[in-house]
């Protein structure tokens, strides 16, 4: 089904581009436009001899780049970390204005965000921060830009970042209302993305992990803030939890450092670089690649970066789909490239993950122990969530960072089905199932329960894959398996957990896990080393040729048109259709929804 949607995407998409051959040359006059705008302001990036970057926090970032011949969708949290490591290094470079997010973060991107912040004012240049209020109840949009020299508030705004919290759904009211069955086995108490459907509130177990995680990240918020702004944790925790605040109120409190507009805020930045001129982060990113391309000539650092669920088989690319997935074949294939290159000396894995295939992340686990094997020392960086499945392609690292904040561990497996018969019968609809071999062989059926012995069995599945995942866990960080037992049982830590009770190393992120690499990788600190992508961006006309099975030449004219895929309504008549279909064994942590913050 999935196969008969995507082709049907790349049918109706050349039929399109065939019937808008007549408006041929306004469409390719307004891309030239577009890109004469790109490159111009890429060239007053390159002359301007003193630079003010500005980067917006309120549009939602991916963890990581993602690239077609569409262009960048969206920012990441990567490449805005990439880019000010670069200008560090940049004369021209003199300060960064930013425009806060109102509403609230991802937590470890806030915390990767204000590191940044520290480093680039560490190089020497100033941050000033703008934000039309801290509306939003959570405390992560102020975390992002506590280390900013000046904080500036609208004066009609307020100030009401408050604390920490998660909205969790439960739709088992809902599908016992529909008469519909969930059937669940989870390994264990804290494995709980299965409640969602199974329950209709909190398990106790589930609580106290919510509420555990929760805690963690509020006080590692309130410890970073604290020293930013130059104040005791205690009274910061009394400032932060006595709101909201009028703008007047939190400027009087210490919360911020000055009351304006943004064009005030912004001529002030100008002004302190000294006629500086503003350029987008994105404009200056455009100037060279983010990251030093591979010379030939010195060792190399490969960067290999996964993001989203993961799933089995090839990653597809669709251009025209939001879906981001870590597909297993295409992980693995690319960890062992870089393993067989002798050029390489280590390899760096960015992941930002919940979890998902259990079969999938074994296959990306054996990839790592290959490489391994193979003399290149492997590094993990996680982003905002390196969990369950996320958790077992890390767990053979040889170093593992961590956000305090990033969500990790939830060690555990789950699995079952959602049986619909009685649903069916309501609308008079029927399904029969049957079947020849073994009394497994309806066990997923969706129209029929478990049967005693079908259930016997997927439990004895799901316990072997659950001891792999601590047998491997406890080979991976050196852990006593006793240990690993305890802290397993499906339970979701955060950074500054996992630290103490040993399932990360240290602290930091994708810059850390590269300068670490180089150490084990035993690379002198004045040589100099080559950071490589892998696998290599794909150039544009290559994903169209791959997408619609065009020729190069014909390729390449299609990018042309492509500005066109980027209207609502050509994003709507293209997206793919995701079915929900039940994996028999998933490596799945829940995604948690943090309240106050835009979604």
């Amino acid at each position: 089904m999935k196969q008969f949607f995507l082709t049907m995407a790349g049918v109706f998409a050349a039929f399109f581009v065939l019937m808008m051959i007549p408006v041929v040359a306004l469409i390719a006059l307004g891309l030239f436009a577009q890109g004469s705008q790109k490159a111009s302001a890429a060239i007053a990036a390159g002359k301007a001899r003193h630079i003010v970057l500005r980067v917006d926090l309120r549009e939602p970032m991916l963890d990581q780049n993602q690239r077609s011949f569409l262009g960048s969708a969206r920012p990441s949290l990567v490449g805005l970390v990439e880019t000010l490591q670069r200008a560090e290094r940049d004369k021209r470079v003199k300060g960064l204005f930013i425009r806060a997010n109102p509403s609230g973060l991802p937590p470890a991107q806030a915390e990767a965000i204000r590191r940044a912040l520290k480093r680039f004012r560490k190089s020497g240049r100033f941050v000033i921060a703008h934000a039309q209020g801290f509306e939003g109840t959570s405390v992560t949009s102020y975390l992002a830009v506590s280390a900013a020299d000046d904080i500036w508030l609208q004066k009609a705004s307020g100030f009401a970042a408050s604390g920490v919290g998660s909205e969790v759904e439960f739709f088992g009211g809902v599908l016992e209302k529909i008469h519909a069955k969930p059937e669940f086995e989870q390994f264990y108490e804290y494995k709980t993305a299965a409640n969602t459907f199974t329950r209709k509130t909190f398990t106790p177990a589930h609580r106290e992990s919510v509420m555990s995680y929760l805690g963690s990240i509020y006080e590692s918020a309130l410890s970073e803030i604290s020293a930013d702004r130059g104040k005791d944790k205690a009274a910061m925790r009394r400032l932060i939890e006595g709101g909201p605040y009028s703008a007047e109120k939190a400027k009087e409190l210490g919360l911020a450092d000055h009351l304006g507009q943004v064009v005030e805020a912004r001529e002030a930045a100008l002004k302190k670089a000294g006629k500086g001129t503003l350029v987008e982060l994105l404009d200056y990113a455009r100037q060279k690649p983010r990251l030093k391309t591979f010379s030939g000539k010195h060792p190399v650092i490969a960067l290999i970066e996964g993001q989203g669920e993961i799933t089995t088989g090839e990653n597809q690319d669709n251009p025209f789909s939001s879906t981001i997935t870590i597909a297993s074949d295409t992980m693995a294939r690319t960890i062992l490239d870089a393993a067989r290159n002798k050029a390489v000396k280590a390899i760096v894995l960015r992941i930002d993950s919940p979890g998902g295939s259990a079969i999938a992340s074994d296959q990306i686990w054996y990839a790592v122990e290959r490489a391994k094997k193979a003399g290149k020392p492997v590094v993990v960086s996680m982003g905002q969530l390196a969990a369950s499945g996320g958790y077992y392609i890390s767990a053979g690292a040889d170093y593992i960072f961590a956000e305090p904040t990033t969500l990790t561990g939830s060690i555990g497996v789950l699995g079952g089905k959602i049986v619909l018969d009685q649903t069916f019968n309501m609308v008079g609809y029927n399904v029969e199932p049957v079947a020849v071999g073994g009394p497994y062989t309806l066990a997923y059926s969706s129209v029929q329960s478990f049967t005693p012995e079908q259930r016997q069995a997927f439990h004895g599945a799901m316990a072997r894959t659950y001891a792999d995942f601590t047998s491997i866990v406890a080979k991976g960080r050196k852990l006593p398996l006793e240990k690993v037992l305890k802290i397993a049982r499906g339970r979701v830590w955060t950074g500054a957990q996992a630290k103490k009770i040993g399932l990360v190393d240290g602290f930091g992120g994708l810059r850390d896990a590269i300068l670490k690499a180089r150490e084990l990788a035993g690379i002198a600190k004045d040589a100099r080393v080559d950071v490589r992508r892998f696998p290599a961006p794909e150039l544009p006309f290559r994903q169209l040729q791959r997408l619609f099975g065009v020729s190069s030449d014909s390729a390449r004219a299609l990018a042309a048109f492509t500005a066109l895929a980027q209207s609502p309504q050509m994003q709507t008549l293209l997206k793919s259709v995701k079915l929900t279909q039940q994996k028999p064994l998933a490596l799945k942590a829940p995604v948690p929804a943090f309240a106050g913050q835009d979604q």
